[in-house]
């Protein structure tokens, strides 16, 4: 029987946790952990991000800054507010919120954002250190998945992780975090043949290619975890995920829903990234 994997239970119970933390970390330090983000533009999806972001900053006691700057703002402009935000003590943390206008270029933006500040994890040394098995900031989502993994006794290694696409914010960070946990790594994209004979060897199988439900049952090997990081809204307006949900339910041993799954991992290790750069800021 297929045991569900709930990121909204294990995101609440770490949250509680954090607040404690921050509040204990605050009485050592005699200050609060500060995170800014910055949105550029109207984007209707970027702005309910950003709330949600200030939200759960709240929720656990971290002091949020958003700075809201017009789609007009010119890179350069930008570029400024980043190094402000870089020598700024009480920031801690910093997050561009993308995409961003098209006359910017994301690039310059990620990597102007200081790597001890960079909680997003996207700053090419913290990429590195991935890469190198090094402790950094890690991106939030794939760490995430490997925070429920670890929730739920799921041990990647000696494992056959077979992930279904190759983003730079979710799939290939994913890959390095599964070798670093000794996994066997496929990683499966839009020019992979016979897509189902490769992911049904899969132990764990992950999918994060944004095309809704294109794993099916013949998809999942029997007792596989499926970790589904797709969000997909439907014309009816119902959330659906990368994966039949209820063949998940019927095929695999672990499997996330959405949503309640992996999407509320997402934030609450971004506050962990903020926690942590706020620790190594003041060495506790």
């Amino acid at each position: 029987m297929s045991t569900l994997i709930d990121g909204k239970a294990l995101a609440a119970k770490m949250r509680a946790q954090m607040g404690e933390e921050v509040e204990n970390l605050v009485k050592e330090t005699g200050k609060r952990p500060g995170l800014a983000v910055i949105l550029v533009g109207a984007d209707p999806a970027s702005q309910i991000y950003v709330r949600n972001k200030e939200k759960a900053c709240e929720s656990v006691g971290i002091l949020s800054t958003a700075h809201r700057l017009s789609a007009e703002t010119s890179e350069e402009e930008l570029l400024k507010l980043i190094d402000r935000l870089n020598e700024d003590p009480e920031i801690h943390g910093i997050l561009c919120q993308l995409p961003v206008p098209d006359h910017i270029c994301t690039d310059n933006i990620l990597q102007r954002i200081s790597p001890q500040k960079d909680v997003d994890g996207f700053h090419p040394i913290n990429v590195g250190n991935l890469v190198l098995g090094k402790e950094c900031l890690m991106p939030c989502t794939p760490a995430g998945v490997m925070e429920m993994l670890n929730a739920y006794n799921i041990d990647p290694e000696g494992q056959h992780c077979v992930i279904v696409g190759r983003s730079t914010l979710v799939g290939k960070p994913l890959i390095q975090m599964m070798l670093n946990k000794n996994a066997t790594v496929t990683v499966t994209h839009s020019r992979t043949r016979d897509l189902a004979s490769i992911c049904c060897q899969g132990d764990i199988l992950v999918a994060a290619v944004g095309v809704p439900e294109l794993i099916g049952r013949d998809h999942i090997k029997q007792g596989a975890v499926v970790i589904d990081v797709g969000i997909n809204r439907r014309e009816d307006g119902k959330l659906i995920g990368d994966v039949d949900g209820v063949a998940a339910a019927e095929v695999a041993s672990y499997y996330t829903p959405v949503a309640g799954g992996v999407g509320p991992m997402t934030i609450t290790m971004l506050l962990k990234n903020t926690i942590r750069a706020y620790k190594n800021a003041y060495g506790v």
